[in-house]
């Protein structure tokens, strides 16, 4: 029980939906840690190149995530902030039921037919100029044009389209409303100079579905209903964010959204988001609106990079990362010749091909565990340097570089980023990732004092070592060399796994 002379301390709950994981943070409005929790799940494959989860789960896990952090009595909770990884389609009906599994990001490469008609129907470079990116894997637009196409009893009942931070702000307030940047994603749905859906494609591609009215991340969706709170323990008439795209909410919880800013987050895929001070258009990348008012990114995201060391550790009997960090930091630089090419899942910026395949090239009987893991380490920084280029070669001034996610953890996978791309990366006190950058926006609509520097100052900057980067600029070489060069093989063997 609460003592009577103890004030219960006031804070806000932030809640990301992963693509592995569901976290939850509670924190006061100072931007102290009080509590965390993750709710673990799957996703389902039911298909090459389908990657979809039960949008109930998003639910679901939130209400067990804000009971357990606010478990205790100590703590008065202000407002809550929502994040997801996106874009999602998750269509429901009029009674917002959900009709099928929501079709994830640009893991999922379902759309291929899809892409290319749209493309002839409405002009690759119309495309380009009015929604900032072309048509790939990542578009949202694309994957509602799939079931339309593919379940078209399904498509009749859609009414509505959600993405996992708006479905939780609908389950939260009852208020149907998605941000800018989410819609940004929609291509072709969203115009990117306008800043609203584009009703004649929108007519053309989700006949029949009430687009969201369209607000900014941090702006409120609506407060907390009486049944919202009765099922998560959350204070009924606290605010809740309209939240955004998982990665853009770790670019505000550690700071890198101002102009000139790289944010590197080191997830199950790793994703970049760049702010430049004008729109820039490039068929490689991702051009969308930032989460804040007026801000502007260039983005690029990598198919897989924590699934790819995942992976290898469930095929090692389930070994400790720390464990395995060791015995990779002990093969050194350059995996002891091994080289990895990290398209395990197809490859998004700025490769772009759903069909491409991981290899690793080099193996010999006298390879290791840890020459294996560090050769995933290194395919992923290859990865980060490809991107890196495509982003200043499309106009990008990369002035900061700053990590975020559990891969910083241990710190060797960041400096093998830093040595490969020649690069100084900062990292913040706190790496908890999305729900952080969730938090700072609830709790920002009710302190105007809430500030990411004050909250999660610097805590290192890990600068690349010549003589290593010397020697990766040999091996990178190679790495761009090696995807041409069995291109055609792992196309055919993709050919052959969708069969």
């Amino acid at each position: 029980m609460t003592q009577p002379w103890r004030q219960p301390q006031s804070a806000v709950i932030g809640v990301d939906i992963g693509t592995s994981s569901s976290k939850g943070i509670l924190v006061a409005l100072d931007g102290t840690v009080l509590r965390t929790a993750v709710r673990e799940h799957a996703v389902d494959r039911p298909a090459p190149g389908h990657v979809e989860m039960p949008g109930e789960v998003w639910w679901d896990e939130f209400v067990s995530l804000a009971r357990e952090l606010t478990s205790a009595e100590e703590t008065d909770v202000v407002a809550v902030g929502v994040s997801g990884m996106g874009p999602c389609v998750l269509l429901t009906d009029a009674d917002d039921m959900p009709l099928r599994p929501a079709i994830l990001y640009g893991v999922d490469t379902r759309s291929v037919a899809q892409i290319e008609r749209l493309e002839r129907e409405l002009g690759a470079d119309e495309i380009v100029q009015r929604c900032g990116s072309r048509l790939t894997s990542q578009a949202a637009g694309a994957k509602v044009a799939w079931v339309a196409d593919e379940e078209p009893e399904v498509f009749a009942r859609a009414r509505r389209l959600y993405m996992p931070s708006s479905w939780l702000a609908r389950q939260l307030t009852g208020a149907y409303v998605l941000d800018h940047h989410s819609a940004s994603q929609c291509t072709p749905l969203y115009d990117t100079l306008a800043r609203d859906w584009y009703a004649p494609w929108a007519e053309r591609i989700a006949p029949g579905v009430e687009l969201p009215p369209l607000r900014w991340s941090g702006e409120a969706a609506g407060t907390v209903t009486a049944e919202a709170a009765r099922a998560t323990g959350l204070p009924a008439g606290i605010p809740v964010t309209t939240g955004t795209v998982d990665a853009w909410a770790e670019a505000l919880s550690v700071g890198a959204h101002g102009v000139g800013d790289l944010m590197l987050m080191y997830g199950t895929t790793m994703f970049l988001v760049h702010t430049v001070p004008d729109l820039l258009r490039d068929p490689a990348l991702w051009s969308t609106v930032g989460a804040l008012p007026d801000t502007r990114n260039l983005a690029g995201g990598m198919a897989t990079s924590g699934a790819v060391t995942g992976w290898l550790r469930d095929l090692f009997g389930d070994v400790a990362y720390p464990e395995l960090l060791g015995l990779a930091e002990k093969s050194g630089p350059g995996a002891n010749g091994l080289l990895m090419l990290p398209y395990f899942a197809g490859e998004r910026t700025p490769v772009d091909d759903p069909r491409a395949r991981g290899v690793i090239a080099g193996l010999t009987l006298g390879h290791t565990r840890g020459d294996l893991y560090r050769s995933a380490l290194e395919a992923t920084a290859f990865g980060v340097r490809h991107n890196i280029e495509a982003l200043e070669a499309a106009g990008g001034d990369i002035r900061r570089v700053v990590a975020v996610g559990g891969g910083t953890q241990g710190r060797l996978w960041t400096q093998i980023v830093s040595d490969v791309t020649g690069r100084t990366q900062e990292v913040r006190t706190t790496s908890v990732g999305a729900s952080y950058g969730g938090a700072l926006l609830a709790a920002q609509l009710v302190a105007d004092d809430a500030r990411i520097d004050d909250w999660n100052p610097v805590a290192e900057r890990l600068a690349p070592r010549p003589e290593v980067t010397a020697r990766y600029d040999d091996l990178y070489a190679l790495y761009r060399d090696l995807y041409p060069a069995s291109a055609d093989v792992t196309h055919a063997l993709a050919d052959l796994q969708t069969r």
